[in-house]
């Protein structure tokens, strides 16, 4: 029996090994062949040569997994069984693996002892901070064998083979709808719960996704961050400007199914399927008016502000109607169309 530790053996030469635990005694008598790695036991020695083979025997039954060494195949088994073996003595906290037990203790410690000697950024991790590192050296060691996309960050590459993969792992609890990205999800998620936490702090205007709090910005901005590379012309959404481009090429590329009729914008054609459908979506606030075309109800509503906004530069005539206006204009250039 070990007097240090109680532990028990059938034979002699199995506690001398034991003993070696606590004497720190390392009799490296099995030699690697290949480098200068030595073992006290032969089976170590054993695990160790497969590194140099790339041999991995250890093989999991449920996944089909391969490791180099049996410890290897332990640890990952824990993904299977959900055993967490190593607790904290401060929480509730437990581990699969003694190194995230690790990283978890320095929570309760504070310690931040991993510094980037180009910022002072600080972590408690290592891996941070390797992480962290690359934002200066402008390192991409993730690299996809489909495409040629790099990237800094593991996470990133991961989410990026999605792409080509069409793998979509976030799945909304509440309807069909799945995700590539957690991201996603969440922003499709606030379309059940009508949640939207993204607010304008000029002017009070809420969505429920970042993406259009930040188009919308643009609105108090000015910002047109999109160029046409044939003329000077730039837009706050790429939407619009690939309506613009248009206007260069000719292209319409909106079509009607009921009379092909085509547009070059999705918005026009949206307005023309209204003479199809007779929906008039812009309502009168004091009558029962209702138009399918805002700047109809606009014209509208003169009748009720008496205001009348369109005047004859010849004469002085106003009326509240621009159709008006053109008629009374052929009174002055004897224009008659009909």
């Amino acid at each position: 029996m070990c007097g240090e530790c109680g532990h028990r053996t059938a034979y002699k030469y199995d506690l001398s090994k034991h003993m070696r635990i606590h004497t720190g005694e390392k009799p490296y008598n099995y030699k690697c062949d290949q480098c200068d790695y030595s073992a006290a036991l032969k089976s170590t020695l054993a695990q160790h040569q497969v590194t140099h083979t790339g041999q991995k025997p250890c093989i999991c039954e449920n996944c089909g997994y391969r490791a180099a060494q049996k410890c290897d195949l332990s640890r990952h088994m824990r993904t299977h069984t959900g055993e967490r073996p190593y607790k904290c003595d401060q929480c509730e906290y437990s581990a699969a693996h003694k190194g995230d037990l690790d990283k978890h203790l320095v929570k309760h410690t504070g310690e931040q002892r991993f510094m980037c000697g180009e910022c002072g950024y600080r972590s408690a991790q290592k891996s941070n901070l390797s992480t962290h590192t690359r934002t200066h050296t402008g390192d991409k060691p993730y690299k996809c064998d489909q495409c040629g996309y790099r990237t800094a960050w593991k996470s990133h590459l991961s989410q990026h083979m999605r792409t080509h993969t069409g793998e979509k792992p976030y799945k909304c609890d509440q309807c069909d709808y799945s995700a590539a990205q957690k991201s996603t999800l969440d922003q499709h998620v606030i379309k059940h719960s009508g949640e939207k936490p993204y607010n304008c702090e000029m002017c009070g205007y809420r969505t429920a996704k970042k993406s259009h709090l930040s188009r919308h910005m643009r609105t108090h901005t000015g910002e047109r961050p999109f160029k046409c590379d044939q003329c000077d012309y730039s837009a706050a959404h790429k939407s619009t400007l690939d309506e613009h481009v248009t206007t260069h090429t000719g292209e319409k590329p909106y079509m009607c199914g009921e009379c092909g009729f085509r547009a070059t914008r999705k918005s026009e054609l949206s307005r023309h399927m209204r003479t199809h459908t007779g929906e008039k979506p812009y309502k009168c606030d004091q009558c029962d008016y209702s138009a399918a075309r805002k700047c109809t109800l606009d014209e509208h509503l003169t009748i009720h502000t008496g205001e009348k906004p369109n005047m004859c530069g010849e004469c002085g005539y106003r009326t509240t109607r621009k159709s008006n206006l053109s008629r009374h204009l052929r009174t002055h250039t004897g224009e008659n169309p009909y």
